[in-house]
Parts: C-alpha cells; structure tokens; sequence
C-alpha cells in the first residue's frame, strides 16, 4: 500500500530539553521545518476502509473486495492515538482533523474524540476537534460526536444531482441521505459546518451553481476543491482540473462575490464573501494556486506512519515507537527531528517537473485522509 516506510532514529541530544508534558516553553522555535513553516495542524486517518468508492480516491477497480486493508491490530489504538496527540500538542499543534476512510466507519470514534477533547494545547487551550465525513451514517452519530466534544464537522459531498453523485461515489448512494446527515448535525448542535465538493471538469463541474445555491444562505460553508492527483489509483487528469478561477467566475456571474481576508495563518481554502451578506464560499486550489510555503500540516496515517505532505510518496514509523516504549520525551524529539527536516513542496513543483514527476509512487488518500 505504501511505497517506503523509514523508521526513526532517536537524536537523544536535540530537540527538547524539558519534560513533556508541561515545560515546554516555545515548541514553535523547535518545530519550524526548513522553509521556516511551524507544525500547527495535525490529520489523523482512523480508518482505510471507506462505504464509498469515488474515483478519485478510492476507485472501485482497484478497492475491490479482495483489497488488503489494514487489520485490527495494525491499525493505531485510541490509546495510541491519544497519546501521540498529546505529544504533538505540546508541540504546538492546535488542531486535529479526524479522517479516513470514512472515519465514522471506525467503532466506538466517540469514545476516541473524548480522549482528545481532554488534551490541551500549550496556551491551555482545548484542541480544535474537527472531522471529515461522507454523511453517510451522520445521521447516526451526530448526536454522540457533539456529545464527545467534537467541535466542528466537514461533510464530502459532489453534487446535488441523484445521477451525478451516485456516479462519483459509485456505489449508488443517494444523495438525499447525505443531505439527511447534515441536517441531523444542524439538529445535535454543531454550527460550524463545511461542505467540500471536488470538481472533476466534464463530470460534476454543472453542479456549482445548484450547489452554491443550495448552502448560501442557511450558515455552511461551501468549498470547493481542484481535482488533486493525490496517490496513484485515481486516473489523474490536468485536462480535468476546473480552475478555481473558473469556479469562481461562475458563481459571481449568478451570486456576485467578493474575496476576505484568511482566518488564520496557513488556512488552505481561499475565502470569498457573497456581496448580499449570506454567507461565504471556499477554494482550495492546490492544483492551479498552490499553497504550499504556508503549509502548517502533518499527518498520521492509519498505522501510525507520519506523513509530512498530501502527496509524500514515504513515510515515517511513529507506530514502532508507541509499541516499543519510548518514553513521551523521545517520541517527541523523533517528531521534531522529522518535521525539522521536512522540505516537502509537490504542489510547487508539479508544473514544471511533470514528467519528473509522473513516474513516482505517492500515498493514497484513503491512507491518510485528506
């Protein structure tokens, strides 16, 4: 599934010097990587396996029912989970972003998320808990993930049409039940919830505007993202890459729209307003605008290998070090002598390095999330 794992070497000498948790003054002058980017945010695939089959992350062709999954005891436990959480907190991360998979596939998740709403950052704040899910079972959950102090959801979802959706997600599911799962997050509580849709041009790219309609003005925040060539199963395509430009230009040609400010350092979608003040819309656009000298973001794979970027083709073997008893000070500095390393910029180099590049083997989505 992977083409190389490394393991880690423990640098005792570097990094940290006080005991972890609780002294650690400044965890950002430790974790600045070699472009001077700091270790903000941190994704953590629960789960390979997935309900859906979209093309283009996990084709059907390939996802079949012989596929190799990760086992049970390969997979990292909550324990496991919580615990490398904690580890990366104090090293200031500030938020962590669940996912898959379908993250909601993995039993018991709430139990994992109020784990995690008891870690604190290192301004002694909670964690920013957010989740990345198709919806197809929300309607289930919902209740039990705000419940577990989940603070914030993002739902897949590529069009509005019956057809065209259950074209994407090959597996004929209706889109009615995704629309169900979002209104079931509405009704458990949670108030801050995204929608992202990606845009395959000449597959699902005439549902902008339906679905830019839809979500203006009822407090969801629509997204929409370029068809990525993240691993190698999806049939990546640049002549099916919608320029976030044209996105944008369709929808202000219906909703004029204006662009506002990022949120936070590093932010990945670029924001633009609706001018009559019912809400705001979201591009990634890591394709055709790339943002990679502002990525803050490390990920943790299914089984514990740490990914440092969406389109790495290595990884590094944290799950080793949970299961080999390490103490949290030495994880720790595994962690910094691998994020301060990191030189990582794909979606920079994509344009001019494409045939450098198209040979080469990268991770999947479904191992790593999004």
């Amino acid at each position: 599934m992977v083409e190389k794992v490394i393991p880690i070497r423990l640098d005792e000498g570097k990094g940290l010097t006080p005991s972890i948790p609780g002294q650690l003054q400044t965890p950002n002058a430790f974790t600045k990587d070699t472009r001077g980017r700091q270790l903000r945010d941190l994704r953590i695939s629960v789960t390979d396996r997935c309900n859906f089959r979209c093309t283009y992350c996990m084709p059907k062709e390939i996802f079949d029912k012989d596929y190799p999954y990760l086992s049970h005891n390969e997979l990292l436990s909550f324990e496991e989970i919580a615990k490398l959480s904690s580890i990366f907190a104090t090293l200031g991360v500030e938020k962590i972003r669940l996912t898959g998979g379908e993250p909601l596939l993995r039993k018991n998740l709430e139990v994992l998320i109020e784990m995690l709403a008891k870690i604190r950052t290192v301004d002694d704040l909670p964690l920013d808990l957010t989740l990345t899910t198709n919806g197809s079972i929300l309607r289930k959950k919902a209740v039990a993930l705000k419940a577990a102090g989940l603070h914030r959801l993002t739902i897949s979802l590529d069009g509005l049409n019956d057809d065209i959706f259950k074209k994407m997600n090959d597996v004929d599911f209706p889109v009615t039940d995704v629309l169900d799962g979002i209104a079931a997050a509405q009704e458990a509580g949670f108030t801050n919830i995204k929608v992202n849709m990606v845009v395959k041009k000449g597959t699902n790219d005439q549902e902008i505007i339906a679905m830019a309609r839809h979500f203006k003005g009822i407090g969801i925040t629509l997204r929409f993202i370029e068809f990525m060539d993240v691993g190698s199963s999806n049939g990546w395509d640049m002549a099916q890459v919608l320029p976030s430009k044209e996105v944008v230009a369709r929808i202000n040609a219906v909703f004029p729209i204006e662009p506002i400010q990022a949120n936070y350092y590093g932010e990945v979608a670029q924001r633009w307003r609706y001018l009559d003040g019912s809400g705001e819309i979201g591009l990634i656009s890591s394709v055709t605008q790339t943002f990679c000298h502002e990525c803050t973001r490390a990920r943790i794979s299914t089984d514990g290998q740490l990914y440092l970027c969406l389109f790495a083709n290595e990884g590094f073997d944290f799950k080793t070090l949970l299961r080999s008893g390490k103490s949290d000070l030495e994880i720790a500095n595994a962690v910094m002598t691998t994020w301060t390393g990191r030189k990582d910029h794909y979606s920079e180099i994509r344009g001019s390095h494409t045939a450098e590049l198209s040979g080469t083997r990268k991770v999947e989505m479904s191992y790593i999330g999004g």
